[in-house]
């Protein structure tokens, strides 16, 4: 049997208002527009909804049993219409990400977190891993954007960026290390420590490796690795090791137990934002995260 859903909501109104007429107005129809949609829900059905008291017409009992099919109607269309409407300026919906473990620290969650709090239809899922498995879960469409330096981007097309901040790489090591004594650092200054490096397949192992040879650094002494952030940190903040760190996303790690030092390099200009599919769909969530996220950095 196949009834048309507008026809029970119809219904559903004339219980909740208690005649044609009200029922009518509520709907903006006409009373005889409305009586014609109700004798065509009784010749579907085969039977009628409603009975004769007087000059009233009352819904029987099939009719009231129906109006209630007919009231989950209307809330699931308002509810569907409200969830659009939402979606469409970006406060509903999903949002995939995926990021360095570094970014996607306090940087990131920080944001994530009033984001959601903001928007509490929207789902977010936040994915970590290393340069290449962020690229190729980007490029498969299996996250919608990736935060991370501009050159996870660089060798690839179809990829856009969008700049947030220039995260530049410092050196960094706990807070009443012997270096911090020292006004300037210099090359041999860095040459003689023992070092914490990063994983070999990070860009952030990459960059620093490539500044210190510019800086004429040809051997570090590495004597531990990681890809764990909070485990770099804690380590280099319990030793003399130093290592690198990009500064912006790890300011709020410092707390009293962590220093940058005064030893930069053009090398270390690493600028970090929002890496897309230039030919994805748009993703209104993204954008309403995108806008925040620029705004809460300017």
């Amino acid at each position: 049997m196949n009834l048309d859903p507008k026809h029970l909501a119809q219904l559903s109104v004339i219980v909740e208002a208690g005649s044609f007429q009200m029922a009518a107005d509520r709907l903006a129809l006409t009373q005889p527009a409305l009586s014609r949609n109700m004798r065509t829900l009784e010749a579907r059905l085969g039977t009628v909804v409603f009975q004769r008291e007087g000059r009233r017409s009352v819904p029987n009992a099939l009719g009231l049993k129906l109006a209630r099919s007919g009231l989950a109607i209307r809330i699931a269309e308002e509810q569907a219409g409200n969830y659009a409407s939402l979606a469409a300026t970006g406060s509903a919906g999903e949002l995939r990400i995926g990021a360095p473990p570094i970014v996607a620290g306090r940087f990131l969650t920080s944001a994530l977190s009033r984001f959601m709090i903001d928007n509490p239809n929207c789902r977010v899922e936040l994915r970590t891993g290393l340069v290449h498995e962020l690229r190729s879960m980007l490029e498969r469409g299996q996250i919608d954007v990736v935060f991370g330096p501009q050159n996870l981007a660089n060798p690839v097309e179809g990829l856009e960026f969008t700049p947030l901040i220039d995260d530049r790489v410092g050196i960094m090591c706990r807070k009443d290390h012997p270096l911090t004594q020292k006004r300037a650092i210099m090359a041999p200054d860095l040459m003689s420590q023992t070092w914490l490096a990063h994983s070999r397949g990070s860009l952030l192992r990459q960059q620093t490796e490539a500044a210190m040879i510019a800086s004429g650094i040809h051997h570090m002494h590495i004597v531990c690795e990681t890809d764990s952030i909070r485990s770099a940190l804690e380590i280099v903040a319990n030793t003399d090791l130093i290592t690198s760190m990009p500064m912006e996303s790890t300011r709020t790690y410092l707390e009293d137990k962590l220093a940058f030092l005064p030893f930069d390099h053009p090398q270390f200009h690493r600028p970090l934002g929002a890496i897309c599919r230039s030919n994805a769909s748009a993703n209104p969530v993204l954008g309403n995260f995108l806008a925040k996220l620029v705004q809460e950095q300017s």
